[in-house]
Parts: structure tokens; sequence; C-alpha cells
């Protein structure tokens, strides 16, 4: 074996065995010593409880609506129930709840139906006791789509309400 592939794998096994190692940075080990419930997940990862990634992921950041309604359904009342426990629970962050709505029906009535949609998501939200200062509604009525076509199956995921998170030191 020549002197580069002799190299090449000493830096190999160098970097496998560095990987394998949970304490060389040293962090201590992730389950035993850790603080928090999301000890031994990567901060701000998708497996950290604590985190906008799990929020956004694991409990759902958005509800859907019925054609021209603001009413929530058994679903969008389970997810914000999960946001209600997140929110509790990480009082560090406020949220922003955006109303949606599809493309039909003129500009102002979209917006306004987008209002209602954030208010009854907000109205759900500190109903179950999160704190109103720490919730801010907006309606982007259809003017931001997150699916460009001229069907029911469109229409069906542009009618929502999305829980946008932000992390605020100074919380009521």
């Amino acid at each position: 074996m020549n002197m580069m592939a002799k190299a090449t794998m000493l830096l190999l096994a160098v970097g496998v065995s560095a990987c394998t190692n949970p304490d060389r940075l040293g962090g201590g080990a992730a389950g035993a010593g850790g603080v928090g419930a999301g000890a031994g997940a990567l901060a701000g990862s998708a497996s950290d409880p604590t985190s906008p990634a799990y929020f956004s992921q694991a409990i759902g950041d958005r509800v859907l609506f019925a054609v021209d309604t603001s009413t929530l359904t058994p679903e969008g009342q389970r997810i914000l129930d999960g946001q209600v426990q997140w929110l509790l629970t990480n009082a560090d962050y406020r949220a922003v709840i955006e109303g949606h709505a599809d493309e039909q029906g003129t500009r102002e009535y979209n917006l306004a139906l987008g209002a209602r949609r954030a208010n009854a998501v907000r109205e759900y939200l500190v109903s179950r006791g999160v704190p109103s200062s720490r919730l801010e509604v907006i309606s982007y009525g259809k003017l931001r789509p997150i699916e460009l076509c001229s069907n029911e199956a469109c229409y069906a995921k542009n009618r929502r309400a999305v829980t946008v998170l932000s992390f605020s030191a100074a919380t009521s």
C-alpha cells in the first residue's frame, strides 16, 4: 500500500471513531446528565420537543377550514390542543397566526375570511390558557397560496390558519 492510501485510511479510521464517541466534545452523556425535556435531542431539530421544528412537524402548525367558514373542525381543535400544550410549556415563544383563503372570491372578501380564521385560532388558544399578549393575528387572504392551481385539492390546502413562532425572552 502506498503512503497516500495509508494516510487516507488512517484519516477515515480517526473520523469514524470520533463520530462514535458521544462525549467527544465534552458535553457529557446525552441522555444521562442532560437538562430539560429535549435532553438527548439535537437542539433545534425536529426531535427536540422545545424547538419550533418539533412544533411544526410533530404537533402541527396549521389547521384547515371548509369553504367559506372560520369554524374549527375536530381535527383542527386536536392540533390546536397540541399547540396549547407546547406554547404553555415553552413560554419564551410568541406566535403570529396567519389567516389564509383560497383564490375564489374577491381580494377583500378573502382578507376578511382569513382574518376570521386567524381570530378563531387565536380565540381557541386563549380559551385554553395561552396568554393573549403572546399571540398576534394577520390575514393574507388569497395572497400567499401554498398550492397554485384551480381545483378543489389546491383550494382545500389554501384554506388554512398557520401558527408561526418567534422567540421572545420578554413574555407576559
